[in-house]
């Protein structure tokens, strides 16, 4: 059975501060801003919600469909997709954009600032979902903000559950709209900064979002591992601890991998989360969102 995963596909260009912003952020002086932070690092990689998800989905066992959009300069991005034995008939060519770009910068703390190109993500509405016998879940992740909504009614309307995690599109959306969403999803998965925005928008508490037809609310806390709320009961699942902390970039994408791969094979909401702690501390010892490599035996997974 496959996963669909609607999101984005990006080259990442990572950079590290070896400071601290916050000691670099005068926070009486934010109404005239003006800073410039040295990073004598720099690195390009894949990137995008859709393929990081995607990568360790498949590193797991599973059996990723990608939908994402790519721009001219994407061929790259697709013949890596391909080396994975991953079918890319859902990754949309657009020949007149460039492909998204991140600039995520880094500093000691693992705090991010990221500047984000959207590029041929703005035509990701442009794909549409289409029912298929083999397709037995999916993940609404951040995109073009008129593919996560139309990609949310079309999944609904295919009868196929999806989660739904906003991320840092979150804000793009209305309260109406963050309400629609969560009406039409099965799961929502968010950490806990989207977590209080998104109680926020809506004006309604996790607790009363859980107590509905949510099979579960998953909000990530980094290091400090999980809440999994159900019906307005809320259970914290521990942390993993890291052999080593290089990068956080793609640390949430490779969690949802292991998610999506849990709920795929039926397992509970608690089994899926204590995986995707797990992956997620591997993941945070490599530099890059898909550089990690798992052992399937090691994570009791053959």
């Amino acid at each position: 059975m496959s996963a669909l995963i609607c999101g984005s596909l990006a080259f990442d260009t990572i950079t590290n501060f070896h400071g601290r912003f916050k000691e670099q952020i005068l926070p009486e002086q934010i109404h005239i801003l003006n800073v410039s932070f040295l990073v004598p690092t720099l690195r390009r990689e894949f990137g995008g919600c859709a393929g990081n998800i995607a990568y360790t989905l498949k590193l797991l066992g599973g059996e990723p469909l990608v939908m994402a959009a790519l721009g001219a300069d994407g061929q790259d991005y697709l013949d890596r997709l391909r080396s994975w034995g991953v079918t890319t008939e859902y990754v949309r060519a657009v020949p007149h954009s460039y492909t998204a770009q991140a600039i995520i910068m880094t500093d000691v703390d693992n705090n991010q600032i990221t500047a984000f190109h959207p590029g041929a993500m703005q035509f990701a509405h442009e794909n549409e979902v289409q029912p298929r016998e083999d397709l037995k879940l999916a993940i609404i992740a951040p995109d073009g903000r008129e593919a996560m909504l139309d990609h949310a009614e079309q999944l609904a309307t295919a009868g196929v559950p999806f989660i739904f995690d906003p991320g840092q599109g979150l804000p793009m959306f209305t309260s109406d709209e963050l309400k629609r969403f969560v009406s039409l999803a099965t799961w929502v998965a968010l950490n806990d900064y989207e977590a209080k925005l998104l109680t926020e928008r809506t004006g309604q508490s996790l607790e009363t979002l859980s107590r509905s037809h949510l099979q579960g609310i998953v909000v990530t806390l980094g290091a400090e591992g999980c809440e999994v709320w159900t019906q307005g009961e809320v259970e914290r699942v521990p942390g993993v601890k890291a052999s080593a902390v290089v990068d956080p970039t793609g640390c949430g994408d490779a969690f949802r991998g292991a998610l999506l791969y849990g709920l795929e094979r039926g397992w509970s909401l608690k089994r899926c989360v204590e995986l995707g702690n797990r992956v997620g501390a591997i993941k945070i010892a490599c530099n890059g969102p898909q550089n990690h490599t798992l052992d399937r035996a090691a994570l009791g997974l053959e």
